[in-house]
């Protein structure tokens, strides 16, 4: 199964890559039933691009984000400002109540900051299994990753099959660049997010995002007290 899924991806990512967003978005609707697809949008800059053409393009391919309860007020401005602007359902979920408190019974409010290990095991119950219960539903999901954000994505495909939640995922702005997005934003006056205003290229949890200073790493406002190479959450990390 996992043989035969992973040489679809490949087909696919070699008829879809070099194409434009829009078209790579076009394709993916015709290719996935709806209701089978989705884009999941941290409301960052990129998923905000995303966001756009999506409306513009395919408008069946829905739209949805995950709430860790540790967002910035920015970030649930914006998914106001987003749904109304674009007049759009964009489906919420959360991490299990349970989990989190026995979380931080365990191990404190802030275990993120002791060790990567914690740091992985509250994105795990915040993230990614309010993540994999969404995705069970899916035959694929739509991200806003570009090969320029990190290190730890310097290998990222147009279409690529997720191991670890067994779906494909598609990558339309994998070869953007950064000036591309912002360029993009400007144009159609896509809303974004306004802690980008303030230093921040990378938003996710409050207490896990800084901003950064000029010719830092985009990513480098993200977890920046471990090394490069561990800063992702498990979402985009691909083995199960």
């Amino acid at each position: 199964m996992y043989s035969t899924a992973k040489k679809r991806a490949e087909a696919l990512n070699g008829e879809w890559s070099g194409r434009d967003p829009e078209t790579i978005l076009s394709l993916a609707g015709k290719r996935f039933c709806a209701g089978r697809i989705a884009l999941a949008s941290s409301f960052g800059a990129e998923d905000q691009v995303l966001t756009d053409m999506i409306v513009r393009t395919v408008p069946e391919i829905a739209v949805f984000t995950l709430d860790t309860g540790r967002l910035h007020q920015e970030t649930y401005d914006l998914l106001d400002a987003t749904r109304n602007r674009y007049a759009i359902p964009i489906e919420v979920h959360f991490p299990e109540t349970s989990e989190v408190s026995a979380m931080q019974t365990l191990f404190g409010a802030n275990l993120f900051y002791e060790s990567v290990e914690m740091r992985r095991r509250c994105c795990e119950t915040r993230k990614v299994r309010p993540l994999e219960k969404k995705l069970s539903k899916l035959d694929a999901w739509i991200c806003g990753l570009r090969k320029g954000q990190s290190v730890t994505r310097d290998a990222v495909r147009t279409v690529e099959w997720d191991e670890r939640f067994g779906l494909f995922k598609i990558n339309p702005l994998a070869e953007f660049s950064e000036e591309m997005v912002w360029a993009y934003i400007r144009r159609y006056g896509v809303p974004y997010n306004a802690l980008h205003d303030r230093g921040f290229p990378s938003i996710g949890c409050a207490p896990c995002t800084r901003a950064v200073t000029p010719g830092e790493d985009i990513r480098a406002g993200r977890w920046w007290w471990e090394l490069p190479t561990h800063r992702e959450c498990g979402l985009h990390s691909g083995k199960p």
